[in-house]
């Protein structure tokens, strides 16, 4: 659950709750309505998100084994569901747990960084395309985090 809804709920046990927690109960309910929104989006928009950039990434490393871009693009098609997922839960705990738990130790072992990371910067180019810039704001942090854990490099804008 949304962890600043379930302080909210915990409190609610307890009493009434008060007009600030009142009001930021409405915040994150809105908030949580905004974030369903870009949930659905990417997922609905999978497929026309990575297409690009699997083309691109072909075309920027034509030497190298298909079976490695595709291992790699596939490795970002989980991150991005991670992402949403985090971003839908507003859970940042949630997405380092999934990510470290399998992810950052198949990058380093393959030594795909550089590949990684101009997925990654292919992505945030297509995601820019795609998304106001309120839903990449709410997006953004997740992303920087995924980034900052699979190839060590902080997103700076």
């Amino acid at each position: 659950m949304h962890p600043e809804i379930e302080a909210l709920l915990d409190q609610a046990e307890n009493r009434f709750l008060k007009a600030e927690e009142l009001t930021a109960f409405k915040r994150q309910a809105a908030t949580l309505s905004q974030r369903l929104k870009i949930y659905e989006f990417l997922r609905e928009k999978e497929e026309s998100i990575f297409q690009p950039v699997a083309n691109k990434l072909q075309e920027t490393f034509p030497d190298e084994k298909q079976e490695t871009l595709e291992r790699s693009i596939k490795h970002w098609l989980l991150v991005l569901r991670y992402c949403a997922m985090a971003m839908l839960l507003n859970d940042q705990a949630f997405l380092e747990q999934r990510l470290l738990d399998w992810l950052s130790g198949i990058v380093e072992a393959h030594q795909t960084q550089k590949i990684e990371a101009t997925i990654c910067n292919l992505l945030q180019t297509r995601l820019k395309e795609l998304l106001s810039e309120q839903a990449r704001a709410i997006l953004q942090p997740f992303l920087d985090q995924a980034q900052s854990i699979l190839i060590g490099i902080d997103h700076q804008e």
